[in-house]
């Protein structure tokens, strides 16, 4: 299935796009696409058994705004340096374990929402990821197989960054990962039935209209499995959490001098395969 929430910011309401591209209101099954659903199988089976028998309503989708995907999310956990063309074109060893840090939930904004940049930038990047949504509660997972069983499914994140921030002024990343707008989400929610091989997709984003990124989950150092289990180890998650996975090679921070970071008045454009696409339009904090 592929989930989404839509309607002005703070009012979405939960949806489901159908086989045939039709938006359909899940407002009479469901509150709200959050942990609380996600980790309901019968209600999960509910919203199935209602799409496949076609008696869901259509909604207008002219107009509307498509908000995160994900409702009341407890805690955005991302993975740096994750694929190795990322880690060569920045001149950064390969790492030996998972390198890990966290995004407050309120980062997350719509996939087509305006992304601002920050008063004082002047390194504002791009990073194209693949984002994994919790399931299920998990602790101190032993297999790969346990792993992906926690995985409610997966949707396309945009991991924005502010390099000088996040390098230059000293302490952790957390200053250069953490803005305002900085983790647009979306368009939907692809439950993990849809997607058998997380190690099988396609990540591309362009900066108004030139491919900066086009890169393959093949490239992850750790794979999705293995980041689900070895994060259980030191943090529970639970459903709802968000996992950002790294992003590919071809980052403004990886291209030679003058490097074109993101300033306003910018487009980024950004997909992975079967996910769905993303589009925003930058403006000034």
């Amino acid at each position: 299935m592929k989930l989404l929430r839509v309607g002005p910011p703070g009012a979405e309401r939960p949806a489901l796009l159908d086989q045939d591209g039709t938006l359909r209101d899940l407002s009479a099954l469901v509150d709200d696409i959050d942990g609380s659903l996600l980790a309901d199988a019968s209600a999960l089976d509910r919203v199935r058994a209602a799409a496949g028998a076609g008696v869901l309503p259509a909604l207008d989708a002219t107009g509307l705004r498509v908000g995160p995907p994900v409702a009341r999310i407890g805690k955005v956990v991302c993975i740096g340096l994750n694929y190795h063309g990322h880690a060569a074109e920045t001149g950064q060893a390969t790492p030996a374990e998972p390198v890990v840090f966290l995004k407050a939930a309120d980062t997350v904004v719509g996939p087509d929402d305006t992304v601002l940049v920050p008063r004082g930038s002047v390194k504002t990047d791009w990073e194209v990821e693949l984002a994994i949504v919790i399931g299920r509660t998990a602790r101190y997972l032993e297999t790969d197989e346990e792993a992906l069983a926690h995985v409610a499914g997966y949707a396309v994140a945009h991991d924005v960054s502010e390099r000088e921030f996040q390098i230059e002024r000293g302490g952790t990343w957390d200053k250069g990962k953490n803005c305002e707008t900085f983790n647009p989400l979306g368009p939907w929610l692809v439950t993990a039935d849809e997607v058998p091989d997380p190690q099988a997709l396609g990540l591309r984003l362009w900066v108004n209209g030139e491919l900066k990124q086009d890169g393959h989950t093949s490239d992850q150092i750790f794979p999705v499995a293995e980041v689900v289990r070895y994060v259980s180890r030191f943090m529970t998650l639970y459903p709802g959490d968000i996992i950002n996975t790294g992003t590919p090679a071809g980052v403004a921070m990886g291209q030679p001098e003058p490097k074109p970071y993101l300033r306003p008045g910018d487009v980024v454009e950004l997909e992975v395969d079967g996910l769905g696409r993303q589009r925003q339009e930058l403006k000034s904090a």
